[in-house]
């Protein structure tokens, strides 16, 4: 009996002291909200939370993780985005085990969080964690309906081209519909479609918000909001257009629930000025 429980508690252990690579700052900021972090042993560039997060090894960007400093690091988990599929290949050749998880719409969010839970043996943590995302995104519900939104990444001074938007396949878009409004975009192009003015002008947002990660580059929000106000769209002539620069509006983790807090204040700030 006693061999039968050390067995179990060597097993245990070696589950609970994994040597782990995030690749990617949203399974880095995962790993941590599971109380595991100290397990990861090395992440990417942009893995800045939390502030921990800085002093590990750094093994790459996002699209191109260093295979020879991944290997130094000797882990024993590699988890990576579906975008890292080729890396996984070449790992488990090299006998490292991987871990491939998608976070790219709101059930596939919750679900590589509860994915990871389990590996790590935080099940309960993961479950928390996402009781609270579905609980912030039921309150989103009929604040404000039947209103198209747009949501734009970056710092755009000028609208003429290259402006990035939410498409119809991320989890943006879902945050959108739930809320009882559409996405201002209805097109079958994925990901994050390019639009010009003339596209802009031709969804007509009520609501414009710009997800604009605070940069150095000498912009303020009025800069920011100034080419937007110009267009002749709905969202302009109510002055509808909302900013939100915190990084983690851009990551996919449990802070989700931070960034459909916002979204929620948002839409009540728009229906206590347009009542």
């Amino acid at each position: 009996m006693k061999k039968i429980f050390l067995f179990l508690f060597l097993i245990f252990s070696l589950n609970a002291n994994e040597r782990i690579i995030a690749l990617s700052p949203a399974i880095n900021e995962i790993i941590f909200a599971l109380n595991s972090g100290k397990q990861i042993v090395g992440n990417t560039t942009y893995a800045h939370y939390p502030k921990a997060s800085d002093k590990i090894p750094k093994v790459g960007g996002y699209f191109s993780p260093s295979l020879e400093k991944i290997v130094a690091l000797k882990p024993t988990l590699v988890i990576m985005q579906n975008n890292n599929t080729k890396l996984s290949s070449k790992l488990k050749r090299l006998g490292i085990k991987t871990k491939v998880i998608k976070i790219d719409t709101l059930k596939s969010i919750s679900q590589a969080i509860l994915e990871i839970g389990k590996r790590l043996k935080k099940e309960e943590k993961a479950k928390e964690i996402v009781n609270n995302i579905n609980k912030e995104r039921k309150k989103l519900q009929n604040i404000v309906t039947n209103k198209k939104i747009l949501i734009v990444f970056g710092r755009n001074q000028t609208l003429e081209k290259q402006v990035f938007v939410a498409g119809q396949n991320l989890y943006y878009d879902e945050i959108i519909n739930e809320s009882n409004n559409t996405n201002a975009l209805q097109s079958n192009r994925k990901g994050q479609p390019i639009l010009n003015m003339e596209n802009i002008i031709a969804c007509n947002p009520d609501i414009v918000l710009l997800l604009a990660r605070y940069q150095d580059d000498g912009l303020n929000n009025e800069a920011l909001i100034k080419p937007w106000l110009e267009l002749p769209i709905n969202a302009s002539k109510t002055k509808s257009i909302y900013i939100n620069s915190h990084i983690y509006a851009g990551i996919p983790s449990d802070r989700l629930v931070l960034f459909l807090q916002d979204f929620r204040t948002m839409l009540e700030d728009y229906n206590a000025t347009n009542q």
